[in-house]
């Protein structure tokens, strides 16, 4: 068995585990690369899992292009999109602008917080456990992930798996398996997001160098996947802040 199979079939362990031991289980499809395998890996394999995407409202082209061809290739896999609550981001928009975020770590979460982090609060009302794509080796800020672990701020299990996958072992599979996939990533764009805090990458650059650029790398998360104090846990619009 090659090292690829026998990373496919830890995978496949670790969403049926999800699937036999929670009733509810959802996975959040930010149609990267990674996740692509998993929508390929839980529509090939018949698992009862429930997918979900976040529409933050300034997503690229080709994103938009890529959720229509999930909807083709996976028709019992359905994509259920999420979508920013229009009145935070109307206020949002009013206090800071329309691009706001670039003014500061605090605006940029704030943004981050109005058209991803609630709608996703939204999306997981209900679920027992939610499934991600991120890999260890994507940031310094997800070096600690584990497999399985209880999400407290979420109030449910979060299963990762594919933590220890290498960035060659996503695109081989892609090309063993012909998965569709977001055509940003032939222009240099190994990490996707808005289209305002994504840009491609230059050779020898860390595959997150393309978000969020003009920050420090240690601040480098949209709020989704990080632990936050409970009092943080509030939106403060009217001082820029977020959770």
């Amino acid at each position: 068995m090659s090292e690829l199979q026998q990373k496919i079939e830890q995978t496949l362990a670790v969403l049926q585990q999800a699937a036999r031991e929670f009733e509810q289980v959802v996975f959040a499809n930010s149609l990267g690369a990674e996740d692509m395998v998993l929508t390929d890996l839980i529509a090939r394999n018949g698992l009862n899992i429930g997918m979900f995407s976040l529409d933050t409202g300034r997503l690229p082209a080709e994103t938009y292009d890529l959720i229509q061809e999930v909807g083709v290739r996976y028709p019992a896999l359905p994509l259920q999109v999420y979508f920013p609550n229009n009145a935070l981001v109307e206020e949002y928009v009013a206090q800071h602008g329309i691009n706001g975020f670039y003014d500061s770590v605090e605006n940029r979460k704030g943004c981050c917080y109005v058209r991803k982090v609630e709608p996703l609060r939204r999306a997981l009302k209900g679920a027992d456990a939610w499934i991600t794509g991120m890999r260890r080796d994507q940031a310094v800020t997800r070096g600690t992930l584990e497999v399985s672990s209880f999400d407290a701020d979420n109030g449910l299990q979060k299963f990762n798996p594919l933590l220890d996958w290498s960035h060659n072992d996503v695109w081989a599979y892609i090309r063993e398996y012909d998965v569709p996939y977001n055509k940003l990533h032939d222009q240099f764009y190994p990490s996707l997001g808005c289209a305002p805090c994504t840009r491609a990458v230059t050779p020898g650059e860390d595959i997150r160098a393309g978000r969020w650029w003009w920050e420090d790398p240690r601040h480098k998360e949209c709020g989704l996947h990080v632990q936050r104090r409970k009092q943080d846990a509030q939106l403060v619009l009217t001082e820029g802040a977020a959770i």
